[in-house]
């Protein structure tokens, strides 16, 4: 019997955890309660909420979508006061984006749903077994982190 490795294992169930609908299942979750949000512009409000006021460009390019598809979602969380445009003070030229205090609510809220949607799917582990989870996820994250520079 070939047992696979530890790293196999990650791969596979990360592979299956980044899935379009497991994604999507986890952002219609999120954003069912919160006004102005969708599926959709869910990766550009939270993006912004992680990485914080920047370009349409950049901030493309960290939530993985091309710089039309994120300047129009921004456009939607723009209308729906939870964004705005202004000018980056490091670069005239260039429109930052950034979170309104209603987007940094609206960020809170989708977080708190997060956690209770994961603490639901840890309430069947015994405790000391979903804290050594979160640990090593969080230990993994990090290294991972570390590794890409």
């Amino acid at each position: 019997m070939n047992e696979l490795t530890s790293g196999a294992r990650v791969e596979a169930a990360l592979g299956r955890l980044l899935l379009r609908g497991t994604r999507m299942y986890l952002y219609d979750r999120l954003v069912d309660r919160v006004e102005g949000v969708d599926a959709t512009t869910y990766p550009v409000l939270s993006g912004l909420a992680r990485g914080g006021p920047t370009s349409a460009t950049r901030l493309a390019a960290i939530i993985g979508l091309d710089r039309t598809a994120t300047t129009r979602y921004a456009s939607r969380l723009e209308s729906a006061g939870l964004l705005r445009r202004a000018p980056d003070p490091q670069d005239a030229r260039v429109t930052r984006l950034e979170l309104t205090a209603a987007g940094r609510a609206a960020v809170a809220a989708m977080r708190d749903t997060l956690t209770e949607v994961f603490d639901d799917l840890l309430a069947g582990w015994n405790g000391p077994e979903a804290d050594q989870f979160a640990a090593a996820l969080e230990r993994f994250t990090t290294q991972l982190e570390a590794s890409r520079g």
